[in-house]
């Protein structure tokens, strides 16, 4: 027979029954040994019993007799102690096996759901009704357990699902510019030209997808090396770097950037900062504002990145992680520089917060955990020439 759970626990009954019930019984028959025999019990459990006085000699018969009818008594009782003993505990290991059965019932349930569950089906939930047990718990964890899966390979359908569509679209173009070109025989080299400038520009876009695709790939599995990083001042590098862009669509660039030192991947959290600073101002309106702050504050590092434009649904506000979610396709973009910053502030500890203020434009600010500067290094002094 296979050690179920339910075969140990009715062995661990019928033992436990077995020795209570033969400590109980012991018991009872060391008491009833003392009553009959007309002594107390601390004479029986080692008190010294008196010698008998001198009697007569039919006085001495009937002790004898009344000796022998006490100790078949006692041996009697001792069988029926023994069979009694032997029936409750024939009768403790069927219940205690009847009731095993019923309190695992809801594992049962928890397996048979396990067997059933796939990848095509994911919607399955056990929900145990009954007290609120370690079973209940375990059922209502191993139900949000499905959920969080449910949800994990609904995104990952969607995902592939985009990724796909993003890379048909310029397959497509350049097909198309290709078949073109061939079609036409008599096609001049300013064809040609404007057909090779249509295929470099799709194949950048291409390029760019594909790095997208792979810094998301490496943010949600970041185990990289971890060093202490001041996020104000890649903030800053950030900054620097995308100025022109911001000049040309004339964006005002604010920034109050307090040291902020954290443990990271600095090439993970400057790629994060910078696609915030390029949502800001792809994501825009002309003459509008982009602001940026960082600060330590209760053993986090804040970092905030509002910009102004159009009034954004706040519901709609919360999906913008998600990836390939644009609210605007003319602005260019795949929709993926935000699931990048969320990827990013997961891997590190961290968390995204997205506000859709009533005046306009998204303010996203992300926490991470604090960590104290590096201790500064010596500057070598200089040598002199004589």
């Amino acid at each position: 027979m296979r050690s179920t759970i339910r075969l140990r626990l009715t062995v661990l009954y019928g033992i436990v029954f077995l020795i209570t019930g033969a400590v109980l019984l012991t018991i009872g028959y060391a008491l009833v040994r003392s009553n009959i025999g007309g002594h107390h019990i601390f004479r029986v459990f080692g008190g010294q019993r008196p010698a008998p006085a001198a009697a007569p000699f039919g006085a001495r018969v009937i002790q004898a007799v009344q000796a022998q009818i006490q100790t078949d008594a006692l041996h009697r009782l001792l069988v029926e102690y023994l069979f009694a003993l032997g029936g409750m505990t024939l009768i403790s290991v069927g219940a205690g096996w009847l009731l095993a059965g019923r309190a695992l019932r809801p594992l049962r349930d928890i397996i048979d759901t396990a067997r059933r569950v796939s990848g095509e089906n994911l919607g399955e939930r056990i929900d145990l009704v009954g007290p609120a047990d370690e079973l209940k718990e375990l059922a209502d964890t191993f139900d949000g357990m499905l959920a969080r899966l449910d949800g994990a390979f609904a995104s990952q359908r969607h995902f592939v699902a985009n990724a796909s569509h993003e890379l048909r679209t310029p397959l497509a173009i350049m097909r198309t510019e290709i078949d073109v070109a061939l079609a036409d025989r008599a096609a001049s080299a300013a064809e040609l030209r404007s057909m090779g400038e249509a295929l470099h520009e799709t194949i950048d876009r291409c390029e760019g997808l594909i790095e997208s695709l792979l810094m998301l790939a490496r943010s949600e599995a970041a185990t990289g090396r971890e060093e202490p990083v001041d996020v104000g001042a890649l903030a800053g590098d950030c900054i620097t770097d995308l100025h022109g862009r911001a000049v040309e669509v004339r964006v005002d660039v604010q920034d109050e950037l307090a040291p902020a030192w954290t443990l990271g991947e600095p090439a993970l959290l400057e790629r994060m900062i910078a696609n915030l600073i390029d949502n800001g101002i792809r994501h825009n309106e002309q003459g509008g504002f982009l602001r940026v702050h960082t600060a330590t504050n209760g053993g986090r590092i804040q970092l905030l990145v509002a910009n102004g434009g159009h009034r954004i649904d706040p519901d709609l506000a919360q999906t913008l992680t998600e990836p390939f979610r644009r609210l605007d396709r003319s602005a260019g973009g795949f929709g993926l520089g935000l699931s990048i910053v969320r990827s990013v502030a997961t891997a590190h500890g961290g968390s995204v917060e997205i506000r859709a203020p009533e005046a306009g434009g998204l303010e996203v600010q992300v926490e991470f955990p604090a960590s104290s500067a590096p201790p500064a290094k010596e500057t070598p002094r200089a040598l002199t020439q004589s």
